[in-house]
């Protein structure tokens, strides 16, 4: 009878391991998809940094081109009012 009893018992114990393993095995499983749905929204992510670097960079270029223009309408500006100034000084000392 003792051994039938350890036979039940080494079942139960054999039983009790493979519901571990299937657990583990389901528990990896899980992991595993977690970490490829991970390593595609860092893709996503990568190529949306890649996109928003390239606007960022038109975006200073443009800005650089704006400031240039800026400068020489200015300097444009300010070169016809001192034209401006100097034909009224002409005309007033006429």
């Amino acid at each position: 009878m003792a051994g039938v009893l350890s036979l039940a018992d080494a079942l139960r114990r054999l039983e009790a391991a493979v519901d571990h393993f299937e657990s583990a095995i389901d528990q990896r499983l899980e992991n595993e998809r977690q970490v490829a749905g991970l390593e595609n929204e860092l893709h996503r992510v990568g190529a949306d940094r890649s996109r928003l670097a390239q606007s960022v960079d038109a975006a200073e270029a443009r800005s650089a081109r704006l400031e240039d223009a800026n400068r020489d309408v200015s300097r444009r500006l300010v070169a016809a009012m001192e034209s401006i100034r100097a034909v009224l000084q002409r005309s007033g000392a006429a």
